[in-house]
Formats: structure tokens, C-alpha cells, sequence
């Protein structure tokens, strides 16, 4: 919800697309701003300062009770308030990892790590591309009578029984270096921090992924092998990096074709060749379109799926980032020894009739 100085402007981003969904009358701003705030119990005389805070809201929907939390982040702007409510709907998460768009051989990688007793494994990407999915997936999996595991979340999205989750709180000084501190004399098996945001949680996190640990955590990177580099730029030393990741999955989310109104969409050869694929595949590919229709609201896609990039640090690439190689030389080597690169991932999609090469282009560079 956006104030400006002529108007009031209501969006919504479905499936990572905005679009204006209305622009109520603006007398009403303040009366709107106002009851948002309310029930996200915020302090409704504090207009300089940005809030966060959250809404519960229960209903009926097809005869069952079914209860949506709102994330309610307001910002003062020029003009007034703006007000950007995220929805979680907790029988959306998808925990099933099978189905959340890994190629068969990534999602085997990826759970030989997840099931190792020690060491580190990151997942990066953008905001809202979906990591705290995998890495809910990742523990939900993981979650044994027999294992401990501790989470350190800002804010904590979902709540899964068996697990012991940490809403982090920065005005009373708990962040996520001062939780982890307290984790480690816990006794946990297992260790998901929320984002490794500064050096001090890098340490801490590593430190506990080389004393016997398995740390899950994200960062903000555009894909896997730049994440090394990162970690460098924090500060911490190469060959804690070396010895302590053993994965790394970049993500990202682009949008389903619906499947309503799919049909072959005709391009050249040449467009399939830029896009990524080798002269051969680009003869026998077929692409898909959604047309658009009732189900879609005439967009043509509904719904998304991760599009997956994989690191594994094998001892060849630990031997690279001792040495202090560059992500682009890290990527090359990680490519020879099979890696699905990002818009490699997306290309199968595509081939496989999941998405379209416009989504994959703008998710993931060649």
C-alpha cells in the first residue's frame, strides 16, 4: 500500500510480479495506515519511524478453519505510510524436496550434505526466492527423535513441531552471533541460522561447523561460486572456508506455465542457442507458452518453481580457494566437475515444458 501526493496505490505481487490491484480514494490513507497498524498491534502515534509486526487472521474457507499470518513492514515515506504485507500460509510449505525443482543428481548432492554429522551448507539468492523453503525442507528431513536441532530466525516464519526455534530480537541485543553463542552450549546436532549477515555470525557459524556441527545458513549472493568469495570479503580466512563448507545452492524462482492454457510456443533455433543451448539441443527443443486464460488470470503462468545451482567443494576446488581463486575460476572447474549452473537448471525446465525461456533469461545470466 503506497501513498503518494495524488494518489493511494494498492499492489500485489503474485508469483514475483506487481501488479495495481486498486487505488482507494486518498481521504481514506490515514484511516487505512491506521487500522493495519491496529491489528498488527504497532504504535499508531510513532509516524517517523519504520515498524514491523504481524496479524493473525483466522476464517472459514470451504468449510474449514484456516488461519493466513501477515508480516506487516510500514515504512514513512514522503507522502505518508507504505505498508508492505507478506502472507504465510503455513499449508503452502512445500517440504517435500522432490517437488521443490531440484534436477535429480543437484537434490542427490544436496542430501548427501544435509545428512553429513559436520560442516556447513549455504543457500543464497535474492529476497523471497525461496530459501527458507529448501532449508525448512532441509530440517524437516532431518528431524529425528534422536537429533537436536536449534534455529535462529528473523522473524521465525513457520513453526514446525520437534524443533527449537529463536525469534531473534535486536533491540534487547539478541542477534544472530549472540544466539549462536548460546546454541553451542545447548548441545544441538544441528544448526540453522537465518542469514549470515556480518563477519561476527560468519566466525561463530563456522566455528561450529568445524567442532562437530551442521550449520544450515543463507546469504545474499547471485549464485553459488561467488558465495566463497563473500565469505573472504567478511574476513574470514581461506581455509576455514575450505575445510568447513561442503555445499553450496544458489536459487532462484521462476514462474509455472499454467497448465490450462500451455501451448508450443514457435522460436528459432538462434533465440534457443543465446539463451544457452548447444546447437544440437536447439533443433530438437520444444518451448511452451501459457496462452493465458480463467485459471491464470490471462497471465499464462500460475504458480513457481526453483530453478537450482549446486556447488559441491570437492578437494580440487578446496585446493582452488586456499590458493585464493576467483569465483569465476571456481564456477569453471565446479562446471567440469558437472555442476547444473543456474541457467543450465532453468534450460531443463524449459526443454521439460515446466517454464518459459523469457522467465529463465530474466532469472539467471549465461
Amino acid at each position: 500500500m503506497e501513498p503518494y501526493e495524488k494518489e493511494y496505490r494498492v499492489r500485489y505481487r503474485v508469483d514475483g510480479m506487481l501488479m495495481t490491484i486498486m487505488n482507494p480514494p486518498n481521504k481514506l490513507r490515514d484511516a487505512i495506515i491506521s487500522r493495519v497498524k491496529i491489528m498488527a498491534k504497532l504504535d499508531i502515534s510513532e509516524k517517523r519511524l519504520p515498524q514491523d509486526g504481524r496479524i493473525m487472521i483466522k476464517f472459514m474457507k470451504d468449510g474449514r478453519k484456516k488461519q493466513l499470518d501477515f508480516r506487516v513492514s510500514v515504512l514513512p515515506t514522503l507522502h505518508g505510510e507504505k505498508i508492505v504485507m507478506r502472507l504465510l500460509d503455513k499449508e503452502n510449505l512445500r517440504l517435500d524436496m522432490t517437488k521443490l525443482g531440484f534436477e535429480p543428481e543437484s537434490l542427490a548432492k544436496f542430501q548427501k550434505a544435509i545428512f553429513k554429522p559436520y560442516g556447513m551448507v549455504l543457500v543464497t539468492g535474492p529476497t523471497g526466492s525461496g530459501k527458507t523453503n529448501t532449508l525448512y525442507s532441509s530440517i524437516s528431513q532431518l528431524n529425528k527423535p534422536d537429533t537436536n536441532i536449534i534455529t535462529a530466525e528473523d522473524p521465525v516464519e513457520f513453526q514446525l513441531p520437534g524443533i527449537n526455534q529463536v525469534q531473534m530480537k535486536e533491540q534487547i541485543g539478541l542477534n544472530f552471533a549472540a544466539a549462536l553463542r548460546s546454541f553451542l552450549r545447548q548441545d544441538p546436532n544441528i544448526i540453522l541460522v537465518g542469514e549470515i549477515r556480518d563477519f561476527e555470525t560468519a566466525e561463530i557459524a563456522i566455528k561450529a561447523a568445524l567442532t562437530g556441527h551442521l550449520v544450515l545458513s543463507t546469504l545474499h549472493t547471485n549464485d553459488a561460486p561467488s558465495t566463497i568469495s563473500r565469505l573472504m570479503n567478511m574476513g574470514i580466512e581461506p581455509f576455514l572456508v575450505a575445510t568447513s563448507v561442503h555445499l553450496i545452492a544458489a536459487q532462484r524462482l521462476a514462474r509455472r506455465i499454467c497448465a490450462e492454457c500451455k501451448v508450443e510456443d514457435h522460436v528459432t533455433p538462434q533465440v534457443l542457442i543465446d539463451a544457452g543451448y548447444t546447437p544440437e539441443e536447439a533443433k530438437s527443443v520444444k518451448v511452451f507458452k501459457g496462452q493465458g486464460c480463467a485459471t491464470c488470470g490471462n497471465k499464462g503462468y500460475k504458480g513457481r518453481l526453483g530453478l537450482y545451482e549446486v556447488l559441491e567443494i570437492s578437494d580440487d576446488l578446496r585446493e582452488l580457494i586456499l590458493v585464493g581463486a576467483s569465483a569465476l575460476e571456481i564456477k569453471k572447474k565446479a562446471i567440469e566437475q558437472g555442476m547444473i549452473s543456474l541457467r543450465r537448471s532453468g534450460l531443463i525446465k524449459v526443454a521439460a515444458g515446466l517454464t518459459t525461456l523469457e522467465e529463465v533469461i530474466r532469472e539467471s545470466v549465461l
